[in-house]
């Protein structure tokens, strides 16, 4: 268990790490990153709740990882070209507008 200035040394100096789960859906075709998480197991307690509301966005053929990893460089990639978020409003829980 890391202490706080454990981790703070880790953010200052550029290497912080944190956990983050990511969610793959093939309708819209997106990755989705879901975080900072402290711990796996607190990324794991929280993916139902994603999972939930992308699939009443109609999300199809979700899949999930999680990751211990920088942050990054975006929190919603889609590959749908009609609109920025593959036809949602907006992006589930992303933290964008």
């Amino acid at each position: 268990m890391k202490t706080s200035f454990g981790r703070f040394l880790e953010g200052f100096l550029g290497f912080r790490k944190a956990w983050w789960l990511e969610i793959k859906t093939n309708q819209p075709t997106c990755t989705y990153y879901f975080g900072p998480f402290d711990s796996e197991d607190e990324a794991e307690s929280l993916k139902g709740g994603y999972i939930e509301d992308l699939e009443q966005e109609g999300a199809t053929n979700i899949r999930t990882s999680i990751q211990r990893c920088s942050d990054p460089a975006q929190l919603t990639i889609t590959e749908e070209w009609d609109s920025p978020f593959g036809g949602f409003t907006s992006p589930a829980f992303s933290g964008q507008p």
